[in-house]
């Protein structure tokens, strides 16, 4: 039967239409009652999916709370864990076996005789420390009648760290200028060696030979000395840390 004889079809034969009446009303309830027939699968799938639905959204606050809290918190707790790996072991610098004793002196001092009264402090504080930490103090420690150069020189290769003192007289002074030199080339890349301290002067006073440095800023007198502690016990800890690696 064709698609186009549909509309008369439902509504009984056409005038002048051959055929039997009785097979042609059968055709036609067949036709009404296809079209008036529920689509079962349609109508379960919608209750299905509204029940679903509903369902979620009565049970989703706790239940997304719980399993989005769990998730995230793993999540931290794993990012955390791994983010930041622990702090070193400490190492006993004091031990006699140590990398600190291949030299003279833990921290040289680099200053100008003006500032005689603060270095004095500062090497009081440095040496009363736990560590006891070893200090070369021009004045105190040169070997008299020996050469200004050779000591300056000498002072520089025997300490492990050396703190710039940096003031307007310590600009002024070429002797402090020259033992900043060669603490620059005895250790071209500083890995924390080289300690710059300034005093009294701006930043833009501070000498282009060390820009590349941090500096430790005297703002407060104790707290700078404690600054420049802990820098020189930092890299005495990691000298004999890689030390005993190296040995092991």
């Amino acid at each position: 039967m064709r698609i186009c004889s549909l509309p008369w079809a439902l509504a009984g034969p056409a005038p002048g239409m051959r055929g039997p009446p009785a097979l042609t009303s059968r055709a036609a309830g067949w036709f009404r009652r296809l079209l008036q027939k529920p689509k079962q699968s349609s109508i379960h799938t919608s209750s299905s999916s509204h029940s679903m639905t509903s369902h979620s959204l009565s049970s989703s606050p706790s239940s997304f709370s719980s399993s989005s809290s769990s998730a995230w918190s793993s999540s931290s707790s794993s990012s955390t864990s791994t983010a930041r790996p622990g702090r070193p072991a400490p190492v006993d610098i004091s031990s006699s076996s140590s990398a600190r004793w291949a030299k003279s002196y833990d921290v040289c001092i680099c200053h100008s005789e003006v500032d005689l009264e603060f270095v004095e402090e500062l090497v009081s504080y440095l040496e009363s420390q736990p560590q006891s930490l070893r200090c070369f103090l021009q004045l105190r420690d040169s070997v008299a009648g020996s050469a200004v150069v050779t000591e300056l020189c000498e002072a520089v290769q025997n300490s492990h760290c050396w703190v710039m003192l940096i003031t307007p007289s310590f600009l002024q002074d070429p002797w402090c200028r020259y033992q900043m030199h060669q603490a620059l080339a005895e250790a071209p890349m500083a890995n924390g060696r080289t300690i710059p301290v300034l005093k009294d002067i701006d930043r833009k006073d501070y000498p282009r030979e060390l820009r590349n440095l941090y500096y430790i800023y005297t703002a407060l007198k104790e707290n700078s000395f404690r600054q420049i502690r802990d820098t020189v016990l930092r890299y005495l800890e990691e000298l004999c840390r890689n030390s005993t690696s190296g040995m092991e």
